[in-house]
């Protein structure tokens, strides 16, 4: 290898390159010794166009293909077949500072052989939770869908932006495809949208809108030309709501949290309540965001009826349907989300309950004025402009508060278009049944308890262990009960067999909140979910 070097007395400096010949002509001071040193200029580094990198696939396309198959053979074994393998583990636990040292995390000045990178891709796989293990009912999302992963991994190849019709024509055009069929199953047959990154900016985005479209001057004038705005969402509602509020300058005191009855649905004669309360303390509501399956109970707002508060308040209805938007698929269950299309705007998450895989999150809009773009836009000349050859109302980046965005559409066109409206609609009937069967099998079980009967695949429930059965009437019962979930989760994990959120709720102590959305589940795996948790709990 031939280099160039320089150097003072305590640094050096080396570089691949051909040999060239230095034009020393620029004096700096050594950051190291305060000494002054003669650097190369700029022209003398021409030359190393021509040089090729070392460590370095770079103008190597045989090398480049080896490794990118090898690495798609280690992710098709160990994460396609292994990792959805009820066989195996959903997670090889370790804590952080062995993790640290098994993963060798340091990055270094050199480069490592392709023998070393691919044992390092199987080592970052081995070591990481399966979301795709029919035994992984910890969130919300969960399962394998492989047109959806195929969809992915042609995006993460193409490796554009959606933000001109210019560099993603393909993808400009998908996307309002897909955004105007998901509008068609809320009820609008006319409207906006973009797909957003996560259910959280999708809610963000809505509060956004509705703050403008009722004073449009805020975009130019800020915080100081507007009034005290106030929204209103339940209590139920997602943790998003708050920071978003927080995000945009209203603050979290401007979230005027609203009742519910037991099942965690909001109730509309409190709505109606806080509302008036707030405009005689002077503040001018704004917004309502309701909410369609709630993150712990599953829940369903009672759209219709705060649809009608809206309409006689004037405010903006947003529908959080992250979790539940899915279930419009459903002919069977699309009763739970009744009044939605009188919505202003609805945010939905295909990555959910429909496994479209990570992140799919669409912001819907029955506006038809352009809102979005007339909001966010700020019509940079270099990315958008008014002079190309095709029709610049293609170029959606603008509708955005981003500049890059990634592509989230081709993961559902894809698995839409493999397994058909029809197809999703099985899949979703498919999850409720399951959810049904495990609530029965769990009724029949010593020592199961249900928190309440779920509407949605949130099956929410304590496991009682033996030395708490019957002693419900002790006054620490509740504070002993909220110490079982912790360590059964603890237990599950570290031995791999299953992971299952838990969490208190108001007055009721810790419970487990089972999710059935893996569309790969069977009964089978509703038995073991039971049986593993007697097994761990036998001896609390």
């Amino acid at each position: 290898m031939r280099v160039i070097s320089w150097s003072c007395d305590c640094c050096l400096y080396v570089t691949p390159s051909a040999v060239l010949v230095l034009t020393l002509s620029k004096l700096v001071v050594c950051p190291a010794s305060g000494s002054p040193e003669r650097r190369p200029e700029w022209k003398d580094f021409i030359l190393m166009a021509d040089s090729k990198p070392l460590f370095s696939l770079d103008g190597d396309p045989v090398a480049a293909e080896a490794l990118l198959r090898d690495v798609f053979g280690i992710v098709v074994d160990e994460v396609i077949r292994k990792g959805t393998s009820a066989s195996e583990k959903v997670c090889e636990w370790k804590e952080p500072e062995e993790l640290k040292r098994l993963l060798d995390l340091e990055l270094r000045s050199q480069g490592e052989a392709p023998e070393q990178i691919l044992a390092r891709c199987r080592a970052v796989i081995r070591y990481s939770v399966k979301t795709c293990h029919p035994h992984f009912f910890n969130q919300l999302f969960s399962g394998l869908d492989p047109h959806s992963l195929a969809g992915r991994v042609i995006t993460e190849s193409l490796n554009t932006s959606q933000y001109t019709y210019e560099i993603a024509p393909v993808f400009v055009l998908m996307e309002e495809e897909v955004l105007k069929k998901l509008r068609a199953l809320v009820g609008w047959s006319s409207g906006d949208g973009v797909f957003c990154p996560g259910g959280s900016i999708s809610n963000m985005y809505a509060m956004n809108l509705a703050r403008y479209q009722r004073y449009p001057d805020c975009k130019q004038r800020g915080l100081q030309g507007l009034p005290p705005l106030v929204l209103f969402t339940s209590k139920e509602c997602h943790y998003s709501i708050k920071k978003g509020a927080a995000f945009l300058g209203l603050g979290t005191d401007s979230v005027w949290i609203v009742k519910t009855d037991e099942r965690g649905k909001m109730m509309p004669e409190d709505l109606e309540r806080q509302i008036s309360l707030a405009e005689a303390e002077g503040a001018v509501p704004f917004l309502v965001s309701a909410t369609s399956g709630t993150t712990v109970l599953g829940a369903f707002d009672p759209l219709e009826a705060i649809a009608d508060v809206c309409q006689r308040h004037g405010l903006w209805l947003h529908v959080d349907a992250a979790w539940g938007g899915s279930v419009l698929l459903s002919q069977t269950h699309r009763h739970l989300l009744d009044g939605i299309q009188r919505a202003d705007s609805v945010a939905w998450n295909p990555h959910k309950l429909l496994a479209a895989g990570l992140q799919c999150s669409a912001l819907l809009l029955r506006d038809t004025s352009n809102l979005l773009r007339r909001c966010h836009g700020s019509q940079a000349s270099y990315l958008f402009q008014q002079d190309k050859f095709y029709d610049v109302a293609l170029d959606t980046g603008d509708k955005v508060v981003q500049c890059g965005r990634r592509v989230d559409c081709l993961k559902l066109w894809l698995m839409w278009k493999a397994q058909g409206g029809q197809g999703l609609e099985w899949r979703v009937d498919r999850a409720f049944a399951l959810a049904w069967y495990l609530v029965e099998e769990l009724k029949k079980r010593e020592g199961f308890e249900l928190v309440i009967e779920p509407e949605f695949v949130n099956v929410c429930f304590w496991f009682v262990p033996p030395s708490l059965r019957g002693k419900q009437e002790n006054p620490d019962y509740s504070e002993r009960l909220a110490k079982v979930a912790p360590v059964l989760k603890e237990r599950m994990v570290k031995e791999g067999s299953m992971m299952i959120g838990y969490q208190p709720h108001g007055t009721r102590c810790n419970f487990f909140r089972m999710v059935v959305a893996n569309p790969a589940l069977t009964r089978a795996d509703m038995d073991f979910l039971l049986n593993e948790l007697e097994r761990l709990g036998q001896d609390l």
